[in-house]
């Protein structure tokens, strides 16, 4: 049986004419009949960009009952804690006991309370760890935190690193290995795979390990944890090395010319991306009448003389230029 409505149209048709009048004022202005729609910062209304008709507006606020207007009013009000992270070895989820000797209110603790906070402290540090495992992954989680802040890596990589280590752990891929070993290869895996331009010599700098077992025990471990790595660009390098160097921007755009023209010419294989940039910048650097000593360049870059010797010689042939 069908049913009808008062204007004679069936139950369905009456559905359909009503969906198709809602995308039709979803998808374009009614006003004047443009589909260049925006959403508001706060993503409560749908803004017509060319007349400024609000089309579509959420009246429910999703946020706080209270008002701030700087930070620390917004920390004071806050009831909520610090997002979990990956970088400490319980992932920030345990109690912390404030260093400052003063109760809620402010006011200083007598010496006896203060003795008390003082055992209370040392207590709560014996058991944040509860066995050899986290104790292993507190002290790695310490020292990736460590090199990252000496080579002024971001977040993210701090993040990644502490979670290939936690992988590596879970595999029982570093017994017989030095923590700080395993630690500082997961920190130039996941420099790689962030795609941050440091090289083994720069993250062998800010560790206590040599650079010989840092590359061994990488390699072992992006094996055994199926690590995908890229080969990495030399271009990444440029823009760093050039500022180290403090030369123009003719002469960064040069040097990444040279690289795309050689690395397509099969030029970059087998070779290490961090002398090829640095060979490069200097062969741009004379090219552009900006000539900086192949003492300078190695330095920054941390390769030998011979090596920028030898790449930007195969870098000039292949350019053709005399």
């Amino acid at each position: 049986m069908v049913r009808l409505n008062r204007q004679g149209e069936t139950e369905e048709e009456s559905s359909t004419t009503t969906a198709k009048e809602g995308e039709t004022e979803t998808d374009s202005c009614p006003e004047c009949e443009s589909e260049t729609l925006v959403t508001s910062g706060d993503g409560d209304e749908l803004v017509c960009d060319d007349c400024g008709l609000v089309i579509e507006e959420q009246s429910i606020d999703r946020g706080p009952e209270w008002r701030a207007f700087n930070h620390s009013e917004r920390q004071s009000k806050s009831r909520v804690g610090a997002p979990t992270t990956q970088t400490m070895h319980d992932k920030g989820l345990t109690t912390q006991i404030d260093w400052k000797d003063k109760d809620a209110y402010g006011r200083s603790l007598s010496s006896e309370k203060r003795s008390q906070m003082n055992r209370l402290r040392k207590w709560q540090e014996r058991i944040r760890t509860k066995d050899a495992g986290e104790r292993n992954l507190q002290f790695a989680l310490s020292e990736i935190d460590r090199m990252s802040s000496a080579l002024g890596v971001p977040r993210s990589v701090r993040e990644v690193a502490s979670v290939i280590y936690r992988r590596a752990l879970d595999e029982d891929l570093i017994r017989g290995r030095s923590i700080e070993g395993v630690a500082t290869s997961c920190l130039y895996a996941a420099c790689r795979q962030e795609g941050i331009p440091r090289s083994l010599e720069e993250v062998s700098e800010v560790s206590r390990v040599e650079q010989k077992e840092i590359g061994r025990t990488y390699r072992y471990v992006s094996k055994n944890l199926g690590l995908r790595m890229e080969p990495v660009d030399p271009k990444e390098y440029v823009p760093r090395f050039c500022s180290e160097l403090e030369v123009s921007e003719e002469v960064k755009m040069k040097a990444n010319e040279i690289i795309d023209v050689t690395a397509e010419k099969g030029l970059l294989s087998g070779k290490s991306p961090t002398g090829f940039a640095a060979a490069a910048i200097y062969a741009s650097s004379l090219l552009c009448n900006e000539k900086k000593t192949q003492r300078e360049v190695a330095e920054v870059a941390q390769v030998t003389e011979v090596t920028i010797r030898n790449r930007y010689q195969e870098q000039i042939e292949a350019m053709g230029i005399q």
